[in-house]
């Protein structure tokens, strides 16, 4: 039986969803059993060096799919500049007409964009956007997503949770290669060579060796692949929906050798066998396989320690061919025009030809008819019966048999496909997309945000301990104090954030709380357990690091302003109109920015880093715990790589998280008169691992060595 003829037999509590870098791994996927398949089209995807489609090839590609009932969904998880922001809609507006059934998207103002855009088409969430609480699937929401891929760490409890409080169709990864920092927070690879993996062009530095404690050649950072095989009953209990396989950049027998095993136990839900899960390690694997992180926060093994080659044993396979099955009725009368009716399901169209004439010398022979009908060819379809009513003395050429043939597959193809193509899509101008509310332009007019003396511009500075608040306290040039959610105790935060807030407001600062990077159940939990007393404190509002936050900081408070850290990535003015439609009242220059680029970029409400260590990467493994074992206690930990390179790692205990901070800090102080050009008035000097002694060299203006980060390179 047909694998399209059984469909129907499928496991429908889940979508298993394949990777394809070209077109002959798109069919081969799709004949290995997978029921939705994503691609890279030629711009926007976040794998920039695979054999993405061109045009041509992903419209064949939609139609090949639809044909056998499958989705395919087009990956545009990069973020966009604003030089690229025009070229989105007529990109995808032939995809859109054709049927694409969804977009992955990472970047906020394009999700905003395509559901303006393009109103009938899903909007699915990428990884990219660090997704880990139900908290940001509601904001998400408000904007027309239709299902959210979640951050890889998040456990299969938590997704159970997520899934429950909101409802929303999830995704989660279930094999193939997982990165070690969260997805969307990872900066290595840009900062160090200015291959972005925002924009798709990630170098994997990860998987380079470090000397961690003074052991050289540690893979500390490199992850071995994950197979969640084992743990289908799980996810299915948890609630996921689409189960995806990693792997754009795969081989055809990797891609398709993976989908034939989960599909065999995702339709009977048996346990795996040892046999088969060592055959599909032989697939192809990194030093073996884990379960990431469904069960676990973390853990040591995760890590593969050693040189992380990809190992594949496997059989070269070749995936069956198979056509779609139709049926034919053939009717061949004299004087009548002959007519070829085509069935496929409910489906059914009808070709004619001239009248049929009746034979001069022999008639046309029954069989011989039916077999000129049955070659089909290259074409996607085989009968499975044909019935002929032909008359005793009638004839019909050959070639008038093919076309007969040829336009009624033609014509039932068409007739298939035209449920799936739209004529809905509709332009809005760019421009006006681009609008920031009236209450921000305002704000940023009368300088409300911070002017408490005669300067034309606002200072801040934003710290992490105790020890950097009190050396910072001290100088007066700073006029807005973010102090960073992880200087205080879950039990004292209220009391001791209070003082501190009293203490700095009487020298006339305004105070912000900077909340953590990333904020799961537990952190949520806390946060809105504390909100109502929170909210009595007398300060100025939040500095906000994902949608988690975003979504909670404007829903339980009032009268607090919001201000958006870099890594809510405003990389275009739609993005930013995006955030600010929803109360945002500040944002932060993205810190892959160039300086041409910040200087054609709407900067009404943003501020600029001008001093800090940039954040290379943020991670669930924690590099203490898996050298020297979880102790709890936060420390710097440093990583040499081979250039003899140190790069310290902070372990955030309260939140259970690491930041790997670069080697040196980014210093652009001497470019403030240029960026107050470009229209920003607030300049933030960002404190994480110094010192109070490191402080002082900073306002000295002492530091010895320091990079000018993406200021002059910006990433592709």
């Amino acid at each position: 039986m047909s694998i399209y003829m059984r469909k129907y037999m499928r496991n429908k509590d889940f979508e298993l969803l394949a990777p394809a870098g070209n077109l002959e791994i798109f069919k081969g996927v799709i004949e290995s059993g997978a029921d939705a398949v994503y691609v890279g089209g030629s711009m926007f995807g976040a794998r920039a060096y695979a054999n993405n489609f061109t045009e041509e090839e992903l419209l064949e590609a939609i139609d090949f799919a639809h044909l056998r009932g499958v989705k395919v969904y087009l990956t545009v998880n990069t973020l966009i500049k604003n030089s690229e922001f025009s070229k989105l809609y007529d990109y995808l507006l032939p995809y859109y007409k054709r049927g694409l059934d969804a977009v992955i998207v990472q970047d906020i103002g394009v999700v905003k964009a395509i559901h303006e855009y393009f109103p009938s088409m899903e909007i699915h969430t990428s990884t990219q956007m660090t997704v880990t609480g139900a908290d940001g699937v509601r904001f998400l929401s408000q904007f027309g997503v239709t299902r959210v891929v979640m951050a890889r760490e998040v456990s299969l409890a938590e997704m159970k949770r997520i899934h429950e409080e909101t409802g929303m169709e999830l995704e989660a990864f279930v094999h193939g290669a997982l990165c070690y920092s969260y997805s969307g927070q990872c900066l290595f690879s840009s900062i160090l060579g200015g291959r972005s993996g925002n924009r798709g062009r990630c170098a994997q530095p990860c998987r380079l060796p470090y000397t961690v404690e003074g052991k050289k050649d540690e893979y500390i950072l490199s992850l071995k692949d994950m197979c969640g095989i084992k743990a289908l009953d799980k996810l299915h209990d948890a609630g996921v929906y689409s189960l995806k396989i990693e792997g754009r950049m795969k081989q055809l027998e990797y891609a398709c050798g993976v989908v034939k095993y989960y599909r065999s136990y995702i339709d009977s839900m048996k346990p795996v066998t040892d046999a088969d899960y060592d055959r599909i390690k032989a697939l192809g694997n990194r030093c073996g396989f884990t379960d990431g992180y469904y069960f676990d926060h973390n853990g040591s093994d995760m890590v593969t320690y050693v040189k992380p080659n990809f190992v594949s044993n496997a059989a070269e396979p070749s995936p069956e061919k198979r056509k779609l099955s139709i049926e034919g009725e053939l009717v061949l009368r004299e004087g009548e025009p002959g007519s070829l009716t085509v069935k496929r399901g409910d489906v059914t169209y009808k070709a004619s030809i001239e009248p049929v004439s009746a034979a001069l010398k022999a008639p046309l022979d029954k069989k011989a008819a039916i077999d000129r009908i049955n070659k089909t060819g290259d074409t996607d379809f085989e009968f499975s019966h044909i019935k002929a009513q032909i008359g005793e003395n009638v004839f019909v050429p050959n070639g008038a048999l093919n076309k007969l043939r040829r336009d009624a597959i033609s014509g039932l193809c068409d007739k298939l496909l035209k449920k799936y193509y739209r004529d809905d899509a509709r332009y809005a101008d760019i421009s006006s997309m681009c609008e920031l509310p009236e209450h921000v332009v305002k704000s940023d007019a009368t300088h409300e945000d911070g002017a408490v003396n005669a300067k034309d511009y606002t200072t801040i500075c934003s710290c992490m301990t105790r020890a950097q608040l009190d050396t910072l306290i001290s100088y007066e040039c700073f006029d807005v104090f973010y102090l960073d959610f992880d200087m205080y105790d879950r039990k004292t935060l209220i009391q001791q954030f209070a003082d501190d807030v009293k203490c700095l407001t009487k020298r006339n600062k305004k105070v912000y709380l900077m909340l953590p990077t990333i904020f799961r159940a537990d952190s949520s939990d806390y946060f809105v357990s504390i909100a109502k007393e929170l909210d009595k404190v007398s300060f100025d509002g939040f500095v906000v690091k994902n949608y988690e936050e975003l979504y909670l900081t404007e829903n339980l408070f009032t009268g607090k302003k919001v201000i958006l850290d870099h890594n809510m990535y405003t990389f275009n003015d739609v993005s930013k109109s995006a955030f600010f439609e929803h109360g945002v009242s500040g944002d932060t220059v993205p810190l892959e920015l160039n300086s041409r680029e910040i200087m054609h970029r709407n900067n009404i409400g943003s501020q600029m880093i001008v001093y800090g260590y940039y954040p290379l990467m943020t991670t669930a493994n924690c590099v203490h715990k898996n050298t020297k074992g979880c102790d709890k206690k936060q420390k710097l930990i440093y990583l040499k790589d081979r250039y003899n390179k140190s790069f310290a790692v902070c372990n955030n205990c309260k939140e259970c998280y690491n930041t790997i901070y670069n080697s040196l800090p980014t210093m652009l102080t001497k470019n403030i008169s240029k960026l107050k050009e470009a229209g920003i008035r607030s300049f933030r000097y960002s404190f994480t691992i110094e010192t109070p002694k490191q402080i002082k060299a900073v306002m000295d203006d002492k530091v010895a060595e320091y990079t000018n980060g993406h200021y002059k390179r910006g990433v592709e």
